[in-house]
């Protein structure tokens, strides 16, 4: 992810396998809360769904994915202290039977062998060695269970780093802007909007765009990009939309 305009110490934080089959949240809305919870003097800038493969061999609750928090802070020597808080929070609050695991990194520190590891595990099952020794320069920790999550929770901040895959699940405002949004009104929040058309048309500024309630831009080339398809001259729709039954508590 593109942090090259940042004031401050950009983090990444990893989470992953913090929930079961009965849990009421996921683990998008474990790190969200957990990110609501932080001082002042840190600032949530982003969180991101990663999606992993869905293949027998991988033990996973119900969709494989772990999630990023982009955060911002003053003081970069912030980050130990920020990731003690994050264990603690997930030894105290993930659900028996759950393997959660937490990963924390400063943006520029995140290397190629993590981001290379993260790439991995988009084509197979890997181990939790693999993992520890791709993460040996952030802090990973598993904080119950099996520890898997410590995979999961690598996997996403060198996803993010990657900066070409996953979605935005918070993005400043984005959750409350209304169904009809002009495209300004995204380009003024970071988000572009891109037409993803055989024959595209150009999106302009007065257009305007149907999210269906759910806008979650991906992740291309670092920044936050909207998927638009045309529905008529200056109207769009988000190409992507939420899945069917998707339950109000989940990561999405």
């Amino acid at each position: 992810m593109n942090t090259a305009r940042a004031a401050g110490c950009i983090f990444y934080l990893g989470f992953d396998d913090t929930d079961t089959k009965t849990s009421p949240k996921g683990t998008g809305r474990t790190i969200r809360d957990f990110c609501a919870g932080l001082p002042e003097s840190f600032t949530l800038r982003a969180v991101l769904r990663h999606q992993l493969p869905k293949l027998p061999e991988i033990p996973f609750t119900s969709n494989n994915s772990s999630a990023c928090a982009v955060l911002e802070a003053d003081d970069p020597s912030l980050g130990r202290g920020l990731f003690d808080a994050a264990a603690a929070y997930l030894a105290g609050n993930a659900p028996e039977g759950s393997d959660p695991g937490v990963c924390l990194s400063a943006a520029g520190d995140v290397n190629d062998a993590l981001v290379a590891f993260a790439l991995s595990c988009n084509a197979g099952k890997v181990a939790q060695r693999d993992a520890m020794a791709a993460a040996s320069g952030a802090h990973l920790a598993g904080v119950g269970g099996s520890n898997d999550g410590i995979i999961g929770a690598a996997a996403a901040v060198g996803l993010t780093r990657h900066g070409w895959c996953g979605r935005f699940i918070e993005l400043g405002d984005m959750r409350r802007l209304p169904a009809l949004v002009a495209v300004s009104e995204l380009e003024a929040r970071g988000i572009r909007v891109v037409s993803v058309d055989r024959d595209p048309l150009v999106p302009l500024s007065g257009d305007s765009v149907a999210t269906g309630g759910w806008l979650r831009p991906s992740l291309w080339g670092g920044q936050a990009v909207l998927q638009v398809r045309a529905d008529g001259l200056g109207r769009w729709v988000a190409a992507l939309g939420k899945r069917a039954g998707k339950a109000a508590g989940g990561i999405a």
